[in-house]
């Protein structure tokens, strides 16, 4: 179990950096974030709200994740405090149990004030099992509050999967 462990987190962090590699690449990435929040705030007219009251957020675009028993997920993004961009951030995801398939989706996190966000800069920032996220609906936006300073929503893009495991996600945050 250890040595599956070792392997996922070894091919989690092989993934790349947290910057982009060359100024198109930043642009590039730029584009599909914003591309991303324009998303969800038309799959979601409530979230709106989210982007404008927020102290800060992150914008992954596009979160690639597969699984066969083990899973992993990789994705990059922007941070935003006060709506400016301000530093770039990866996601890496580890889970076990019964999971098959593979999945595209986006996701942001909204930080609710100053202290949240700032946690998330230190670069040691978890989400657990225990972390909810609400997939975006029409409504979703509405009905959520923060735990623990920080709410998640989730759009799938594509793929399926089927999924009963427990893991974590694990951030890394590199300022602009």
């Amino acid at each position: 179990m250890r040595i599956i462990t070792l392997l996922l987190a070894i091919g989690l962090v092989a993934c790349g950096s947290t910057k982009p590699d060359s100024d198109a690449d930043a642009k590039a990435l730029n584009s599909e974030c914003e591309a991303a929040i324009k998303n969800f705030k038309t799959s979601d007219t409530t979230i709106g709200k989210w982007f404008e009251t927020a102290y800060g957020y992150g914008v992954f675009p596009s979160i690639g994740k597969g699984a066969i028993g083990i899973g992993g997920a990789y994705g990059r993004g922007q941070v935003y405090e006060q709506g400016k961009h301000v530093g770039y951030t990866t996601i890496k995801q580890g889970t076990i149990g019964l999971a098959l398939g593979g999945q595209s989706f986006s996701e942001v996190i909204f930080f609710k004030d100053k202290s949240a966000l700032a946690a998330f800069q230190e670069g040691n920032f978890e989400l657990t099992a225990q972390a909810s996220a609400v997939a975006v609906k029409q409504g979703a936006g509405a009905a959520s509050e923060y735990s623990g300073g920080i709410k998640v929503f989730v759009m799938v893009k594509g793929g399926l999967m089927a999924e009963a495991a427990v893991g974590g996600q694990k951030f890394a945050y590199e300022a602009k």
